[in-house]
């Protein structure tokens, strides 16, 4: 992130760059150790005790080794104020992170899933805004084209669900399904999962989660003095802190659960298993996660910008990485193309993006 001032439109393209390009590589690597191109294929829940472990660590190593952990020694002998806050943030990640694959392992259609996962931040931005303006905390207004940004994009992130209510029909007609890349099996019973209480309190807890912690990324941000009190550095690597050690403490309690509780869950099950015998190529596979954390933390917290835009900026661009990841996979390793739905759901983002653009102009002639 060099030759770009703090708060500009190039540091802004920069940030989304490094996220862009890093989420490609983590989209290409589950599939490559999860998806059956590597064998022996790794479970989801395996892979995903491995890679966490592997995103922290790089995480870890890049504070300890930059020295953006703000010791009491470089803040008169205490710790910064805002410490306390950050670590309940940095818990939230923590619970964010397993439940997002945690999701993918339970009876709900993985396609629903990332779809409500992905509108959810985008619609918590907007709420964040609206709620921190009420409270004197944000300055700034949102501007009209970032509201057309959040349809556009809610429409970008639900259009895979527009076939569901039609899953009996393209049952019924195998050739058209065929023709738009649509799966009829994926289709049935979409929503069945709000009948599964594990589901739902694994979703609303990330729900949560995620509201709580982009609330205190843009209380943070938006009660700094100036650009000269802004330590975006500082807020992850406290947050990185706190969330690796819930993180690892878990995987130590069910560790030993299963083996002195007997604890008795597949799920937990294969996190013992996976603590146990570490595989060192999956863990490695965590490194571009950890930068996904690094790049979105920082977009998120975005100076200059409402929390609208900077969360509209963030999803719009990992679903742009998803995107190519699934083009690569199908080109290079003929795995599924992108279906119909996919390309929609493109064409919409391109429309927030055009919203964003006029946005980000109308900011910086303001800023």
């Amino acid at each position: 992130m060099l030759n770009a001032k703090p708060g500009s439109t190039a540091r802004l393209l920069q940030l989304c760059a490094g996220y862009f390009f890093s989420y490609v590589l983590t989209g290409i690597l589950v599939k490559w150790f999860t998806g059956g191109l590597h064998e022996p294929k790794m479970s989801d829940i395996a892979y995903l005790v491995n890679n966490t472990a592997g995103g922290n660590i790089l995480a870890l190593v890049a504070v300890f080794a930059l020295g953006w952990i703000p010791w009491p020694s470089k803040q008169g002998g205490r710790w910064p104020r805002e410490t306390g806050y950050i670590i309940a943030s940095g818990v939230c990640t923590a619970v964010i992170i397993p439940g997002t694959t945690l999701l993918y392992t339970l009876p709900i259609s993985v396609m629903v899933a990332m779809v409500i996962m992905r509108g959810s931040i985008i619609v918590i931005s907007r709420l964040i805004d609206a709620v921190q303006i009420q409270q004197g905390i944000l300055k700034r207004k949102v501007y009209g084209e970032e509201n057309w940004a959040v349809a556009f994009a809610l429409l970008a992130v639900g259009a895979n669900l527009l076939p569901v209510p039609l899953a009996p029909w393209f049952e019924a007609n195998p050739a058209v399904a065929k023709m738009l890349g649509i799966d009829p099996a994926k289709l049935k019973g979409g929503f069945d999962f709000v009948h599964n209480p594990l589901a739902m309190w694994v979703l609303g807890a990330y729900i949560v989660s995620y509201a709580v912690r982009l609330y205190l990324m843009n209380y943070f941000k938006n009660t700094r003095k100036g650009p000269a009190d802004v330590d975006n550095r500082g807020y992850f690597a406290l947050e990185q802190l706190a969330a690796s050690g819930v993180i690892f403490g878990a995987a130590m309690v069910i560790w030993f659960g299963v083996k002195a509780w007997g604890w008795s869950d597949p799920r937990l099950v294969l996190t013992h298993e996976a603590v146990q015998a570490p595989n060192l190529a999956a863990v490695v596979s965590g490194f571009p996660y950890g930068l996904v954390a690094f790049f979105s933390v920082f977009l998120f917290m975005f100076q200059g910008r409402t929390a609208t835009f900077a969360g509209l900026v963030n999803r719009i661009t990992s679903l742009l990485a998803g995107t190519t990841s699934t083009l690569l996979l199908a080109w290079f390793f003929h795995l599924k193309p992108p279906a119909v739905t996919d390309w929609v759901s493109f064409l919409f983002i391109l429309g927030a993006v055009a919203f964003l653009s006029r946005a980000e102009q109308r900011r910086v002639a303001e800023g």
